[in-house]
């Protein structure tokens, strides 16, 4: 909008208009619009802006009239104003106007309608900065608009938008668009906005609006189509604006997702960035939300009461495949009925649908079904489970596209999601269960699993169906249960074992059928569900209560499916009717059945049962087929004897009939089965009559003793049976005959004598089986009776003494079962005698089968014969586990044998066993006799513990296994430990109490003292092996072993030190076992134990921490057994156990330091600090003292415990979460022991943890670290140097010598340093400062700044010092004096580069905040430094860098101090110095001139003083400072030149010194810039100067003569005096001819040779001398020159001689111009003809003499720009002889020779110019002689 018109509309209200027109008729208003239309068409188009800006809106608004020909007339204005304005954009409209008219609430819909059209066009023609201001408030209040104007001021603001905002909004602009946030018209923007980014070019759409309605899409584009670069401008601008408004992601996340749609890049790519940064916590769970991507989604297409041009059509496939991945993270979208389904169903079978949609469909489907509220989910569950199956059967299974894979997958996912939340849609019929099963075996590999885990969903539908369903799925199952396919199978069985109940026969009959299956995990799940919580590790079936079927149903079942097991004529066959494993698992349930029926069952009575017992009998037989494993031949037999000790009589009389059947098994390869096959042929035999048993009885022993030799397996089998069968047929009434039984026992005796320990140990067991019926009989032997004890004495002695443990078990056995019904003392002393004799065994078995024995002789054991032959029972020893569980509660409760206790010989062996007991083995010096009294002990306390003479003995028994738990073998301790368990639960209240007494003093170590074991010579003090050899190389482990060495080294009393550790060992010993008494006591003990919990629980928890596993477990079973709740006791007792521990940290013992530790490290865990407050200190020490033990073990301890305490302590110490208060207590406790025993100790890894736990600390404690401030920073800057890898200092040492930079090496050590934690530390410490904390900080900074050493440590300190005033900034004011005292002085005493800087640096800052008389002097004394020796300059210069970076605001008032100082400094002969200051000036000095200029003063004084300083350095510097002054001010130097020369000519005079020709160059420089203030202020300077400079040139020194003539030659030129001619230019000529003699023979060099030769001294010095000449020539009067002109050519002759190099002819040439343009100038400008005709005379003088010379040279050197010099100075000596020509032509000599030269000369420029001479000559001499 032009401004011209805003200004004339500015003032205009919103009834300007109308107030215009009001009071006038319909004929004036006409009349006024008729002469505005005149005055319209007669105004040129340059000022139609203006009268527009006046017309157009008193125009429209005149259309509120109801007259129709004013209305004409204003159209008529319209019509004129569009064809001018048409097609000339530059001609604005009045777009303010306009819109103010459009807004009056009084204007017509008329006025209204045409305002909005002139407005659209006025915003084409607006700038692009104004328009974007002004289409904000098009849209406040558009919502009360009309929808038309709405649509019309939409597409505008789109249009601005996507103008000016496509790359950034202002924020300016954005201002105007915040306005709306939250206002029906945001939503009104944010609606259109998402249309236009939803809305696609009909090419890319494919003339279907996607995502938006017919209607829609016109209000988008208007009447003209939107270009695709315009709209693609649109969309980013809109994106732009709604990013910077800040909208709630719910409101704007439909838009992000249409844009991550969109067809254009740019509008992608800002979608997809936007949804990321701004929507990523969009609330999915917003109705609103959900409901308006549903609609993006589905449109409303489908509806019916929708006009066709409304409705949506559905949104795009790439914007609905986005929106899919949306709606299966949204609970909300998966309970939006009906939009779920028809969302499902669009993507299953819409027209459209791609293979990838109808996957994410299913995907949704299968999202809803886990997610959808029940209500929502019974209306859809059953339509979207239709779609699912109909989905199912279109594709194919062999589909191996990945979208189809997937597809199916889905699919099945959804019915095993619908199945667990609406199962009653599948429960009425099975066709779901039966395709899935049929997909299990027909779908591919890939897909199985997902179709399994579907199937096993599926199950749970059908767990309360009707029972005829049910019945289907049984046979379903049943069918599936044994396929090819695993899967199938497993889903079979794992429905068999969820739907159906234990009781439930059919599914248990599947689950044994899988019990055999070639896959693990079906096997397991099939035991599982068979035996359920027998695999703890298995959860499936943990829900089925432990309820078996009835056993004849069980069996019905099984016998149903194979009715061949009812055929008797099967039994013995080889084939089996089931897999062995299947048999396996069906014999072991149905024996749970047996049992569990059994247990309530009146087995007497109830007949069915006992049919059912026969029939399993032929089940059991049936397994026993040939074809069947061993396991399951063992697994049978034995089935049959349970059988048969529950029905004797039916088994018996049943297998009676079966005695051949039996006996084939006798010789089974299998132990257990020729077992039980024996026993079931003894109770059978004990239904046969006597006879049969006879018969059957010398059958077996003539198979014993045929001739033929038999297997061992035979023989073992018949063995058994022999001594099962004799033993039955004793007990019977009437027993078998006297002569039988001595045929069987001469046959086992002859056995036992004759055949190896395995038979005859076997013969022993059946002679111990007859044993324990009758007393066995004196064999009779030619009519003498022998007693079978002292038959088998000698026999069964080397039995027990060999090698066969399985033998010797089985013998020792027998024995006690022989002694039960014996009643001679001498037999039962052989029996005691034989089973003594093994007391030295170490077999453990060996030893428990002895103790069985000792049992069966002291009477009362838990079992009795028919037990013993009738069961499968094996042994006392074998059903009891001494080392696992609860002995007590192991044995069967079963009967005892009775014994007639009155009669004398039980007495005696009681006696007899006590004696050997307590007086002979418990107190033996051989552990091996203390372990089998131990063992036979305990036997006899578990198996007769409840026998009086057991309950007399219990106090002697307590003490012997309390002296028994400190033996070294763990074998005697558990055992002891355990009988002191059982003691203590048989035993009264007083032995409870003394017992609990003793095993506390034995664990604190109050206890009494062992009963003492006599020392002999074999008696073994250590375990063998583990004190080591002695010299000889033999074992040291006895106690005379251990005497021969001490005696052998020397020392007698060492032998006091090995009992030393061995009682060491021994008390270690008895608390091992000691725990193990009380792991079993504590359990009964209770509260008896309350009053010791204070001394036993610290030790309990070291123990339980001993490097010893076999302690540490002892220990964990008493702590376990002693303590209820571990935490809780730990924390009642925590001051108790850090104290014990504590204390033996510091112990003698390794074992005890390493535990200590250990126990320490997990106990801190978690305490809160009033729990550890006091030992903190004391727990550091001990962790850092462990770090550095002496013992690897222990070291790891302290490591372990390092953390354990640095981590607890970390915690303390954050205030974010600890108290404040706790936190300063804490860091009261630590910080001190870490910063001096911590940091400052020698070890490595404590150095380390300290220092990372002081980071740790200084991060986490906050202000809580404040008191301690000054401390731990001076500790953390020392150890930067102090714990500094000392081989970066070897290297700085020798850096030089293998080439490495010292400075680089510097600064790579501090960056080192600053990534340490130190530094971090310190960085922290920066955090925290306050104040008060500065008070203390300060002072010791200051000390370390004096006497800190270290270049980690030094930099530290500064790099500190800055940091630490950045961070408090005014607050360092106290201090600053005291810093800037200190720091001045270190920053020049410090010979390190890096810590120079890093101090000056810390004097800059400090700088910064101090009073202004501090930074005077700072900057005074730091400026003087610049007149110090090399060290003070390079420091002044540092420092006065650093003030400039960091104190620029204070270093500002101070110029007139350092200018100076930096300007002249540059001029520093040592290059790094000046490149310091140089670089200084740089950077700080804006223009040079104009400082130069504002400082002028200070610096000549400064110079000044330099010149008259003694130092020649500074006077060389002060004369290049005056170069440089008068370079760049020029005359401005002119005020202070008298200063400056009076210096300088002083200065001229008098000796020489090096650089002494700088003040020569300064007086030309300054006679140079201020000639004319010079010449004014004295007229006399000029020629005392002159004076001075020519008695320099005739100075000796070949540099300073140099320097005198350049100044001579400047001095001349500058003053421009003619009277310095003849003043000077005689001696010029003196001392130019006494330079250029030629003697005689006298060889020189040609030119062009010496020309690559320097220039000797004689030849630099008579150029300078030809300068000066011409210089000379520049200033003289004409006619002083023509005097001299025969020396001027006398001069250049000898110069121009081949003496003298090509530099000399080059200034010879120079000065032959320079004279030449003087005679020239002369001869045009004098009036006199005699000075003329002199002149011309010298002229041809210098033309006929020098042109040869120049020629010559011309021919004899070659260098390119010396024929060029030559050439222009023949071209001006001939120009100036045809400028003053002579009368007569002279013929030239040189003619030919110029030719020749120009037709060799090389150089084109020489060439030309010599042509030129050439052809000027010639023309010449044409001229004169015509």
């Amino acid at each position: 909008m032009d401004t011209s018109m805003a200004e004339s509309t500015s003032n205009a209200g919103s009834s300007y208009w109308s107030s215009v027109l009001s009071g006038k008729s319909d004929e004036d208003r006409e009349e006024l619009l008729d002469r505005m239309l005149t005055r319209l068409a007669l105004c040129d188009d340059s000022k139609l802006q203006d009268l527009l800006a006046k017309i157009l809106p008193l125009s429209i608004a005149a259309l509120s009239s109801a007259s129709t020909s004013l209305r004409n007339k204003v159209l008529e204005i319209l019509s004129h104003v569009n064809k001018r304005v048409k097609h000339q954009l530059q001609i604005g409209l009045p777009l303010s106007d306009l819109w103010k008219l459009y807004l009056e609430s009084s204007s017509a819909p008329m006025v209204r309608n045409f305002c909005i059209v002139y407005i659209e066009m006025a915003m084409d023609r607006v700038q692009k900065e104004e328009k974007q201001l002004i289409a904000p408030g098009f849209l406040a209040n558009i919502s009360k608009l009309p929808p038309q104007h709405q649509d019309i001021l939409l597409r505008i603001t789109s249009k601005v938008i996507g103008d000016c905002h496509t790359s950034q909004v202002s924020d300016e602009v954005l201002e105007k668009y915040r306005i709306l946030v939250g206002s029906k018209d945001c939503e009104i923007f944010l609606e259109f906005c998402l249309h236009t980014i939803l809305y696609q070019p009909s090419s890319q759409s494919g003339g279907r609006p996607a995502g938006l309605s017919t209607f829609q899409c016109e209000r988008i584009n208007g009447k003209h189509p939107l270009s695709t670069d315009m709209l693609r401008s649109e969309k980013s601008g809109m994106l732009n604006i709604i990013e910077a408004l800040d909208l709630s992601p719910e409101l704007v996340y439909p838009i992000y997702i249409a844009a991550c749609a969109d067809s254009h890049e740019p509008v992608l790519k800002k979608g997809e960035e936007l949804l990321k940064k701004k929507a990523s916590g969009v609330n999915l769970e917003d109705p609103n939300l959900v409901s308006r991507l549903f609609l993006l989604f589905n449109g409303t297409a489908g509806s019916e009461n929708i006009a066709p041009e409304a409705k949506i059509n559905p949104g795009s496939l790439t914007l609905r495949v986005k929106l899919m991945s949306i709606f299966c993270r949204s609970i909300t979208a998966a309970n939006s009925f009906p939009s779920t389904l028809q969302c499902i169903f669009g993507c299953i079978f819409g027209i459209d649908a791609t293979s990838r949609l109808k996957q994410l469909g299913m995907e949704f489907a299968v999202w809803v079904f886990k997610h959808a509220r029940m209500d929502q989910l019974k209306l859809m569950g059953p339509v979207i489970l239709t779609g699912i199956l109909k989905t199912l059967d279109n594709y194919s299974s062999l589909s191996s596209d990945a979208i189809s894979k997937d597809t199916r997958s889905f699919c099945f996912q959804a019915i095993g999601s619908l199945a667990q939340r609406m199962p009653q849609l599948f429960r009425d019929k099975i066709d779901v269960a039966t395709r899935l099963f049929d997909a299990l075996k027909l779908e591919q590999q890939y897909l199985r699993l997902i179709v399994q885990e579907a199937t096993n969903s599926l199950a749970v539908a059908y767990k309360d169906a009707p029972s005829k369903v049910l019945k289907d799925v049984e046979l379903l199952l049943l069918q599936n249960s044994e396929v090819e396919q695993s899967e199938v199978r497993f889903c079979a069985l794992r429905w068999a074992t969820t739907l159906f109940d234990l009781k439930h026969c059919p599914s248990r009959f599947i689950c044994m059928l899988g019990a055999a299956d070639s896959k693990m995990d079906i096997r397991e799940m099939a035991l599982e569900g068979l035996f359920p919580g027998e695999d703890q590790s298995k959860t499936v079936s943990q829900s089925i209560s432990i309820e078996y079927p009835k056993l004849s149903k069980m069996l019905n079942y099984i016998l149903e499916q194979q009715p061949a097991m009812l055929d008797v004529r099967g039994i013995g066959d080889i084939k089996l009717l089931f897999p062995s494993k299947t048999y396996l698992a069906m014999i072991k349930f149905l024996l749970k059945c047996f049992d569990a029926e059994a247990a309530q069952t009146n087995l007497a009575t109830d007949s069915e049962f006992s049919h059912s017992v026969e029939r399993l009998c032929l089940l059991f037989e049936h397994a026993m087929a040939y074809e069947g494993s061993i396991e399951l031949h063992a697994s049978a037999s034995k089935a049959l004897i349970t059988l048969g000790s529950h029905f004797p009589q039916m088994i018996a009389s049943r297998y009676a009939e079966k005695v051949v059947w039996i006996k084939q098994y006798l010789s089974h390869l299998d132990y257990d089965t020729r077992e039980a096959m024996a026993r079931l042929l003894g109770i059978a035999s004990s239904a046969l009559p006597i006879a049969s048993s006879s018969e059957v009885i010398g059958e077996l022993i003539s198979s014993i003793g045929g001739t033929q030799k038999l297997r061992f397996e035979a023989q073992h089998g018949l063995l058994c049976a022999l001594g099962y069968v004799t033993a039955n047929c004793v007990l019977r009434n009437p027993p078998i005959s006297e002569s039988v039984l001595q045929s069987v026992l001469k046959c086992l005796v002859d056995l036992i004598n004759i055949e190896s320990a395995a038979f005859a140990s076997v013969a022993m067991q059946a002679l111990g089986h007859i044993g324990i019926c009758v007393p066995l009989p004196p064999l009779i032997n030619d009519s003498t009776a022998v007693s079978t004890w002292t038959i088998l004495r000698e026999k069964i002695s080397k039995l027990l003494s060999g090698d066969d443990i399985k033998a010797i078990q089985k013998t020792v056995i027998a024995l006690g079962h022989m002694c039960v019904k014996e009643s001679s003392s001498a037999n039962l002393s052989i029996a005691l005698e034989l089973i003594f004799s093994l007391c030295r065994s170490k077999v453990e078995d060996v030893l428990f089968a002895a103790g069985e024995a000792l049992s069966f002789l002291w009477g009362g054991v838990p079992v009795t014969t028919d037990v013993i032959l009738k069961t499968n029972y094996s042994s006392l020893s074998m059903s009891s586990n001494f080392l696992m569980g609860d002995t007590s509660s192991s044995l069967p409760k079963l009967l005892s044998m009775e014994f007639q206790n009155d009669e004398d010989y039980h007495v005696t062996v009681r006696d007899a066993i006590t004696r050997k007991l307590f007086d002979a083995l418990l107190y033996s010096n051989r552990k091996e006799e203390r372990c089998a009294g131990t063992v036979w002990l305990l036997s006899l306390t578990v198996y007769c513990g409840h026998h009086a003479s057991i309950q007399q003995l219990l106090p002697d028994i307590q003490e012997a296994f309390s002296h028994l738990i400190g033996e070294q073998s763990e074998l005697t301790q558990e055992l002891a430990s355990q009988g002191l368990s059982i003691v203590y639960e048989i035993g009264d209240e007083s032995m409870k109490k003394n017992l609990v007494n003793a095993l506390v003093g034995t664990l604190t170590g109050s206890g009494k003292r062992k009963r003492a074991v006599k020392l002999v010579e074999d008696t073994e003090v250590f375990r063998e092996g583990a004190f080591g050899e002695s010299p000889s190389g033999g074992k040291l482990s006895t106690y005379k072993e251990l005497c021969n060495l001490a005696n052998e080294m020397g020392q007698p009393d060492l032998i006091y030190k090995f009992m030393d550790l061995a009682n060491y060992q021994a008390s270690l010993n008895s608390k091992r076992g000691a725990a193990f008494g009380f792991s079993k006591i504590a359990k009964h003990a209770g509260d008896a134990l309350k009053p010791y919990l204070g001394a036993l629980v610290p030790r309990l928890v070291r123990y339980q921490y001993d490097p010893d596993k076999n302690v540490q477990d002892a220990m964990a079973h008493i702590w376990k057994s002693l303590v209820a709740d571990s935490k809780k006791t730990i924390d009642e007792h925590l001051d108790l156990i850090f104290d014990d521990l504590l204390v033996q940290c510091g112990s003698r013992l390794w074992r005890s330091r390493e535990a200590c530790c250990l126990a320490l490290a997990d106990i801190l865990q978690g305490r809160k600090f009033d729990q550890v407050e006091k030992h903190l200190k004391r727990i550091w020490i001990a962790a850092f003292r462990a770090m550095d033990d002496i013992k690897e073990t222990v070291r790891n301890a302290g490591d372990r415990l390092c953390r354990a305490v640095a981590s607890l302590t970390g915690r303390l110490c954050d205030v974010s979460l600890t108290p404040v208060l706790e936190a300063r207590q804490t860091m009261a406790v630590v910080l001190p022991v870490l910063l001096t025993d911590g940091i400052m100790s020698k070890v490595d890894s404590v150095r380390k943890a300290s220092i990372g736990m002081v980071t740790k600390l200084a991060k986490g404690a906050g202000v809580a670290i404040r008191p301690y401030l000054s401390d731990l920073v001076c500790c953390m800057l020392e150890s930067l140097s102090s714990l500094e890898d000392q081989g970066m200092n070897y290297v700085e040492l020798h850096a030089e010598n293998v080439g490495i930079q010292t400075e680089k090496l510097e600064n790579l050590r501090i960056s080192i340093a600053r990534g340490s934690p130190m530094w971090e530390t310190l960085e922290f410490c920066i955090d925290v400062v306050d104040s008060h904390s500065l008070e203390l900080l300060v002072p010791r900074l200051a000390q370390l700044v004096r006497s800190g050493i270290g270049l980690n440590t030094r930099v530290g300190v500064a790099n500190f010092i800055v940091l630490l005033v950045q961070k408090v900034g005014v607050g360092i004011k106290p201090f600053t004096s005291i810093l800037l005292r200190l720091l001045l002085p270190v920053v020049k005493d410090e010979r390190s580069a890096s810590s120079k800087r890093a101090f000056a640096n810390a004097c800059a800052i400090v700088l910064k905040y101090a009073a202004p008389s501090q930074a005077q002097k700072l900057i005074e004394d730091t400026s003087n430094l610049h007149s110090g020796d090399r060290n003070d300059q390079i420091s002044c210069a540092i420092l006065l860098k650093s003030y400039a970076s960091t104190a620029a605001d204070t270093l500002n008032g101070y110029h007139t101090i350092i200018v100076p100082v930096l300007f002249v400094s540059r001029f520093e002969d040592d290059k790094i110095i000046s490149s310091l200051y140089e670089e200084l000036w740089e950077e700080n000095m804006s223009s040079e001139r104009i400082t130069l200029q504002l400082y002028v003063g200070e610096i000549v004084t400064l110079i000044n003083e330099g010149i008259m300083s003694s130092s020649w350095a500074s006077k060389k510097k002060a004369s290049q400072a005056i170069c440089k002054l008068s370079e760049v001010l020029g005359e401005s130097l002119s005020s202070h030149h008298n200063v400056l020369l009076t210096s300088l000519m002083k200065e001229l005079p008098g000796r020489l010194w090096e650089g002494k020709d700088a003040v020569l160059n300064a007086l030309s420089a300054l006679c140079t810039s201020c000639h004319e203030a010079i010449s004014a202020s004295n007229p006399d300077a000029p020629n005392a100067i002159l004076s001075l400079v020519s008695s320099a040139c005739t100075k000796k020194t070949q540099k300073y003569r140099e320097a005198a003539f350049c100044c001579l030659e400047k001095v001349i030129k500058a003053f421009n005096n003619p009277e310095f001619f003849n003043m000077v230019f005689p001696s010029l000529l003196e001392m130019g001819n006494s330079l250029a003699p030629v003697k005689s023979g006298q060889i020189s060099l040609p030119d062009d040779v010496k020309a690559d030769v320097p220039d000797s001294s004689p030849a630099a010095l008579h150029e300078k001398i030809l300068s000066c000449v011409t210089a000379c020539i520049h200033v003289a009067r004409i006619g002083d020159i023509v005097n001299q002109q025969k020396n001027f050519i006398d001069l250049y002759l000898s110069s121009l001689s081949p003496t003298f190099p090509w530099t000399v002819k080059m200034s010879v040439f120079s000065s032959i111009k320079e004279l030449c343009s003087k005679l020239h100038s002369a001869i045009n400008n004098l009036q006199d003809s005699s000075m003329q005709t002199s002149i011309t005379a010298f002229v041809h003088e210098l033309f006929y003499t020098l042109s040869p010379e120049v020629l010559k040279s011309l021919r004899t050197i070659k260098i390119g720009q010396v024929h060029i010099a030559a050439a222009e100075c023949l071209l001006e000596l001939t120009n100036q002889y045809k400028a003053a020509p002579p009368i007569h032509w002279t013929e030239l000599a040189f003619t030919n020779e110029l030719l020749d030269l120009c037709e060799v000369e090389k150089s084109e420029q020489a060439k030309s110019l010599l042509k030129k001479c050439s052809d000027i000559l010639g023309k010449l001499k044409q001229d004169i002689k015509s």
